[in-house]
């Protein structure tokens, strides 16, 4: 009896304990809603800590959870959602991170959704064939028996169960996605919350008879308005993403092919749409871009793409890998040889850890695990090598005409033209005004620190520009200075040949005309003498005196 008493006290007991905790419960959910409807961020943030405590009483309540993860959606804590609903993210899912977790979290998204729904299908089953019913209506509880009737009862219990249960996780863990980069997962999961939700749909209205679709209208008026506007912008979420995937698809392909510039242009039309890019997806296009602007010769953007990406995130691998290898093509081996180490850093911080430094909300793209100890060997050999050329001198030859994207040998006015276009475009300014453009969701990293070291970063590009311009300014002064003085050189080379011809011709002159006198003297005694030739020979002795072939005397000639 002692043991009866002791049992019936402590289920006594029990049954008071769970009735208060569901009464804190429902006054915690009654004053969260309250808190919500306000759509103040102190009002919601005391809302999640009224929703936390329920939690902490009923784990499984649904309209706790759902409400929980709609207020950290608001406050913009995506990643909090993330960890939150993580067993239904696809990519999660199909890495095994939720194998430890239950079997239920190895499950697809549809899987949960017919485990979810299944249980008020054997229920409504259940309440429609109870033997109770069948004991109080006797033989008539089969009379009017309707397939379609049945049928509709069925779906009727189905969709009121199963609306809402399970599609908001895909809604707002999408959301969340989409705002972490993660933007295939965001793809699929909008993409089964509209799935659910004409599937629901459906139902409702094969369920529904035709006399009470206006009656469930009027009713169900109010209530509808939210979840039509959820789906509408979810709906727009959905092919903003799809949009997005597409163009960054193009992209890779045209790199793939061996098409930069289209490449480039697909990337840029990701990076200027008009909507905000998270900032993980946006550091990943820049890194193609940058990728792109290298193949085609345009260093400087390259350099400015990694620069933007490392601003967002600064231990993002393949941004790093990128603006390494551009300072290397440009010679900044200085420059180069400090990305080369920070690599060599998270490189060695991952082997230590044994495990990617990166969180799984922000995968690090085409980085594994596996790929780390060959890529650390090759780093410290790149390493030793480029140490070894700035000791020999080679550090401070950057290469300004790689750099601004003019040949050796170009125009004044092809440079001035070149440089004018880079410094434009790299202002400091503009990129702290790209930067205010993203959607950057990272919790640890303060949005103005991020704009001073995208503003360091840019300055320090822009002082390169301006430095190479100066240098070769002054090259291509000296070298029109040298050919200006060249040509004047052989100006007055030209000016003095004249003077010196006339010079010449002047001490030239009396030795003409003492020549012209002294043939003037020979003519007249020739004369003199040829005055007494026979007509006949005056045209041989003539043409003889002329050519002057030999000295002729004539003293008398006979007829």
């Amino acid at each position: 009896m002692d043991f009866l008493f002791s049992f019936t006290g402590t289920h006594q007991n029990l049954i008071f304990v769970s009735f208060f905790a569901s009464q804190v419960v429902d006054k915690n959910l009654r004053e969260a809603r309250v808190l919500i409807a306000t759509q103040e961020q102190a009002n919601v943030s005391k809302a999640v800590g009224l929703l936390d405590a329920a939690l902490a009483l009923s784990p499984r309540l649904e309209a706790a959870l759902e409400l929980r993860a709609r207020s950290l959606l608001f406050l913009r804590r995506f990643r909090e959602v993330a960890d939150m609903l993580q067993d239904y993210i696809p990519s999660h899912k199909a890495s095994g991170g939720g194998g430890d977790n239950g079997s239920t979290s190895s499950l697809s998204a549809g899987d949960h959704f017919s485990i979810a729904s299944s249980a008020p299908l054997i229920r409504e089953r259940a309440n429609l064939l109870s033997p109770g019913r069948e004991q109080s209506d006797g033989d008539r509880s089969f009379r009017c028996f309707s397939v379609s009737d049945l049928k509709r009862r069925l779906f009727a219990g189905l969709s009121k169960t199963s609306r809402g249960e399970g599609e908001w996780r895909y809604v707002v863990l999408g959301q969340a996605c989409c705002h972490l980069g993660m933007m295939e997962d965001a793809m699929v999961l909008l993409q089964t919350s509209r799935r659910l939700a004409s599937a629901a749909s459906r139902r409702e209205s094969v369920c529904w008879s035709d006399d009470s679709f206006d009656s469930a209208a009027g009713e169900d008026g109010g209530a509808a308005a939210s979840p039509f506007s959820e789906s509408e912008s979810a709906s727009q979420l959905l092919a903003h993403v799809k949009l997005i995937l597409r163009r960054r698809a193009a992209a890779l392909a045209a790199l793939d092919t061996g098409l930069p510039a289209e490449a480039v242009r697909h990337f840029s039309k990701v990076l200027d749409s008009r909507r905000g890019l998270p900032g993980s997806f946006a550091a990943g296009c820049l890194v193609g871009r940058a990728t792109a602007y290298r193949a085609i010769g345009r260093l400087a953007d390259g350099i400015a793409d990694c620069n933007r990406a490392l601003a967002v995130d600064p231990s993002f691998i393949p941004a790093l890998r990128a603006r390494a290898d551009l300072l290397e093509a440009v010679n900044a081996l200085p420059d180069c040889l400090h990305d080369l180490e920070h690599l060599k850093l998270l490189y060695d911080a991952i082997l230590r850890d044994r495990k990617l430094s990166e969180p799984p909300r922000r995968p690090n793209h085409d980085v594994r695990y596996s790929d780390i100890p060959a890529n650390l060997r090759t780093l410290n050999a790149r390493i030793q090598q480029l140490r070894g050329r700035v000791a020999a001198g080679e550090g401070n030859n950057v290469d300004y005409y790689a750099l601004i994207g003019v040949q050796r040998g170009c125009t004044r006015p092809e440079l001035v033209r070149a440089h004018l276009l880079l410094t434009l475009k790299h202002k400091p300014e503009k990129a702290v005004g790209f930067m205010d453009r993203l959607e950057l969701a990272d919790d640890h990293r303060d949005l103005d620190t991020i704009r001073d070291q995208a503003r360091m970063s840019a300055s320090i590009l822009y002082r390169m520009l301006q430095k190479g311009y100066a240098i070769m300014a002054a090259v291509m002064e000296e070298e029109a200075t040298g050919k200006q003085r060249a040509n004047e050189v052989v100006a007055n080379a030209a000016a003095a040949v004249p003077s010196q011809v006339s010079a010449l011709r002047t001490a030239e002159k009396p030795k003409a005309e003492s020549n012209v006198e002294g043939t003037a003297v020979a003519a007249t005694a020739a004369a003199a003498v040829f005055q007494s030739v026979f007509c006949r020979d005056i045209a041989v002795v003539g043409s003889m005196l002329s050519h002057r072939a030999i000295p002729v005397k004539v003293g008398a000639l006979s007829c």
